[in-house]
């Protein structure tokens, strides 16, 4: 028997008992990185997001772990359910608050039920699911989702009970794998002549326009680098129209994580005029957060794209995933991979009508797949991954 406890803060869970459950060194899990989001004033109730972090514990020891939250909204998940909101509140429900389990603005797949690796972790995170779907009873809530989950823990979500049978979904996002690439040009000798052709044309581009770039390890910035670097982020979000979430607190907490947070940066006249944020474990580098002041045609690919990709061959990584959607990134040397995710809806009706209309989306996004795999960019083709 566990002791099933929910926490209103990452500080109440011990961080090296927390740190020692991700099975692997994924930056986005860790303590450090859900403190930075927490103590950075990045979680808050008026913008949707209060932590509820599920806990198994026995005589003081953490046994497993969940980062879990109520949700008021459905932004910074990037697994959109905003139609199935919609539908239920129009039958007179309330879909929100719902919880989450997932990691916030960070569409990364990775460990979400984080149980060590021995021979009790398949029940320990069976039992973490078992405990969301009982908690959301408990409070009356409409949902649970678990977003962006790695192959390994989706059997923990499967039920042959009805009424606890989670909906499974998918999503296509585009990395970069490193086939034991020596340098960059031995990456771009791989692609078609067209692929080739118009990514040089691009680099050089940037190099003519006198801007000059670095890559940085995260703990060298100093305060004022890092606020710069947030005020690039925060600008080019706003130009946009959208909600930059992440503070500038949270951003200087960053550079605590040690080597785990990179960037690119271009300079003119010695100041950062564009930047590309970037984390790395586990042989994986992230690319997460991007801004610039200035209009430079294919600095946005030379920051966020060749630059990572540099580093990985450099470094050794097996792969490099420049963040979620973006069919752009097939040109650019990135293949089609499916994300995961499993929905628990409370109500049986609501939840046999959600199961048909992704039944449907399931069709689609496989015909989508099968398309993007008929289109690598590299020169023997067949190298797509699904």
């Amino acid at each position: 028997m566990y002791d099933i406890r929910f926490h209103a803060a990452i500080a109440e869970l011990p961080a090296a008992q927390w740190d020692a459950l991700r099975g692997d060194a994924n930056p986005f899990v860790s303590h450090a990185f859900l403190a930075a989001l927490e103590q950075g004033g990045c979680i808050r109730p008026d913008w949707g997001w209060q932590a509820h972090h599920l806990g198994l514990h026995e005589n003081g020891e953490l046994l497993a772990a969940a980062p879990l939250y109520l949700k008021g909204n459905s932004h910074g998940e990037f697994v959109f359910d905003f139609s199935w909101a919609s539908a239920w509140q129009r039958a007179g429900g309330e879909y929100y608050p719902k919880l989450l389990n997932a990691v916030p603005y960070s569409p990364v797949p990775g460990p979400r039920l984080l149980a060590g690796r021995h021979q009790h972790s398949a029940s320990l995170r069976q039992a973490l699911v078992e405990a969301m779907r009982n908690e959301a009873l408990r409070l009356g809530l409409s949902s649970v989702h678990a977003n962006f989950l790695p192959e390994s823990e989706l059997g923990a979500f499967e039920s042959l009970v009805p009424d606890q049978r989670w909906l499974a979904r998918s999503d296509v996002q585009f990395h970069w794998h490193n086939r034991n690439y020596r340098h960059f040009p031995d990456f771009l000798a791989a692609l078609s002549h067209k692929k080739r052709k118009n990514i040089l044309r691009e680099r050089s581009r940037v190099e003519a326009s006198g801007l000059a770039l670095e890559w940085r390890s995260g703990d060298t910035l100093s305060l004022g680098e890092w606020q710069r670097v947030h005020a690039l982020y925060a600008a080019t979000f706003d130009a946009k129209g959208n909600h930059a979430a992440l503070t500038a607190a949270f951003f200087a907490r960053l550079g605590a994580l040690g080597q785990c947070v990179q960037l690119a940066l271009a300079r003119h006249a010695g100041s950062i005029v564009a930047m590309a944020l970037f984390l790395q474990g586990d042989g994986v580098l992230y690319g997460r957060y991007w801004g610039t002041a200035v209009d430079v045609p294919g600095l946005h690919f030379e920051l966020c794209y060749y630059r990572g990709i540099e580093y990985a061959i450099a470094n050794k990584l097996a792969r490099f995933e420049p963040g979620a959607q973006g069919e752009h990134k097939l040109a650019r040397g990135f293949l089609p991979v499916r994300t995961h995710s499993r929905h628990y809806l409370a109500d049986p009706d609501f939840r046999t009508a959600v199961a048909a209309a992704l039944a449907r989306e399931a069709v689609a996004m496989d015909a989508y797949m099968a398309e993007l795999q008929e289109h690598s960019p590299y020169a023997e083709h067949g190298n797509a991954r699904s």
